[in-house]
């Protein structure tokens, strides 16, 4: 499953932990992404179900991901879709997450 930005949500600890409901994985993503982004994440908060799915998502791609926001507001499946990819909030990700670049252009029209 391919997030709107171009993760691969079965790739992501937040994921895999929620399907799998397995709170030692919730609290092993919550340290490292703590440790690695910087901010205070808790196991509580370790749930999603992919960015695209009805369910529950991680708090920052619910609320807060502007490329996700951007996205569903123009009821696209993923970026690469859109007729202005790879926008400048794109690119800003692409040098954060390469991986994703790839992803997207395998999914370009």
């Amino acid at each position: 499953m391919i997030a709107c930005c171009g993760l691969d949500c079965s790739q992501c600890g937040a994921y895999q932990a929620t399907q799998e409901n397995d709170d030692a994985k919730r609290a092993a993503v919550a340290n490292d992404w703590s440790n690695r982004y910087g901010i205070s994440v808790k196991p509580e908060q370790i749930h999603c179900e992919g960015c695209l799915s009805d369910g529950q998502k991680f708090y920052y791609c619910a609320d807060m991901c502007e490329i996700r926001r951007c996205c569903v507001g123009k009821e696209l499946a993923h970026c690469a879709a859109c007729e202005g990819y790879a926008c400048e909030k794109l690119e800003g990700f692409f040098a954060l997450a390469p991986h994703a670049r790839r992803a997207l252009d395998r999914l370009r029209p």
